[in-house]
């Protein structure tokens, strides 16, 4: 198997954290000095200029994600593991670590801390749509793992053969529907071209991972987030409140379109402000009793989740902007561009809220992200 020029994960598809994060106080020469570097296969100098660089910022977690794939592409996999692991630990917010933490794993055939990982990643944005594709296959080769044990342990049993037989051709050479993927770039630059799927051949056990093999991943526009994009609804049109038939006790007008995006966008801005304020009382009354928490969570163990997210950063600052509303009724929806900074960490990124009114209070009920 042929070893990509560019820093790639096999099989499981690896995600560019460099294309996902605006770092405020980062150097883009610098980044895209490590990025030809690393196309040119000169990976030892770009592995200096990474050290260089986190000699005077060492919290840097885009030159530390760096760091990462060039470590995996020099085959210090060890290494890689260890570098991906400390900026789960130091930015447990970001997904896109999880995510290539469990290509590691898989590349070494422990498919539950493959799993483990990937679930993790989901539980930061569940609209991470690159580790949802990466927990299926990790699943695959679980349940080929199993079904191969159980013909082994019963050789009569003619109802696993089949099913066997359904993963291992989904997973070989050429099969239907199986997409060639794309090279990841180390770096933000220009996207990488297209290259060949590598095959994932099973061994008398189980299906591995085999060696580097390129990867799906875009380069230029991703967030920590990494999910398929919002589509932004349009703004809600001003219309004249409708004119009612005189009564012997008229009913109050009811409230224009317009003045109820302005109570939508104030409950948004409101939200934002309490989360920048690290008020988490206000923060949390902002969401609606049947608020959907990301994985399934129970509620109280989102809002202990968030509480120590939130809570262990010395300043925050949420800056919305491009806010478009919809209202329909008592529902609403706010899409916006949300700018987030806290401890050095800066992060572009799409979201989308969708909200209730409760009485005279606007909740929200569901949030997503996309680019």
């Amino acid at each position: 198997m042929k070893h990509s020029p560019f820093p790639v994960l096999p099989a499981l598809r690896l995600l560019a954290l460099a294309a996902s994060m605006t770092v405020a106080f980062a150097h883009a020469d610098e980044y895209s000095e490590v990025s030809q570097l690393v196309r040119a296969g000169k990976l030892s100098e770009a592995l200096n200029k990474v050290d260089q660089h986190l000699a005077s910022k060492p919290r840097d977690p885009q030159m530390r994600f760096l760091k990462g794939v060039i470590q995996r592409d020099n085959g210090k996999t060890s290494d890689a593991i260890a570098t991906f692991t400390r900026l789960t630990e130091d930015y447990p917010e970001l997904p896109e670590p999880y995510n290539n933490l469990a290509v590691l794993y898989a590349g070494q055939s422990q498919f539950d801390k493959a799993r483990t990982a990937l679930e993790m990643a989901i539980r930061t944005n569940p609209s991470y749509a690159t580790a949802h594709e990466n927990l299926g296959d990790v699943y695959a080769k679980l349940a080929s793992q199993a079904y191969t044990k159980a013909l082994q342990l019963d050789t009569a049993n003619q109802a696993v053969a089949p099913k066997l037989a359904l993963i291992r051709e989904l997973f070989s050479p050429g099969a239907k529907g199986q997409k060639p993927t794309q090279v990841a770039s180390a770096a933000p630059d220009k996207p990488a071209p297209a290259a060949q799927a590598a095959p994932v051949t099973p061994d008398k056990s189980a299906p591995t991972l085999p060696g580097p093999a390129p990867v799906k991943a875009p380069v230029t526009s991703t967030t920590p987030a990494s999910a398929p994009a919002a589509t932004a609804p349009a703004a809600v049109p001003t219309t004249s409140p409708t004119v009612t038939p005189p009564a012997a006790k008229p009913p109050a007008p009811a409230m224009s379109d317009s003045a109820e995006t302005r109570e939508v966008e104030s409950a948004v801005r409101a939200w934002a402000s309490a989360w920048a304020a690290q008020d988490m009382k206000a923060y949390f009354a902002k969401y609606g009793k049947d608020f959907a928490t990301p994985s399934g969570q129970t509620r109280a163990a989102w809002e202990e989740e968030r509480r120590q997210r939130i809570g262990n950063k010395t300043n925050i600052s949420v800056k919305l902007d491009n806010l478009k509303i919809t209202v329909n009724g008592n529902k609403a929806s706010a899409t916006f561009r949300q700018d987030y900074k806290a401890s050095g960490l800066a992060v572009t990124s799409r979201k989308t809220l969708d909200l209730a009114k409760k009485g005279e209070q606007w909740q929200i009920l569901k949030e997503s992200v996309g680019n």
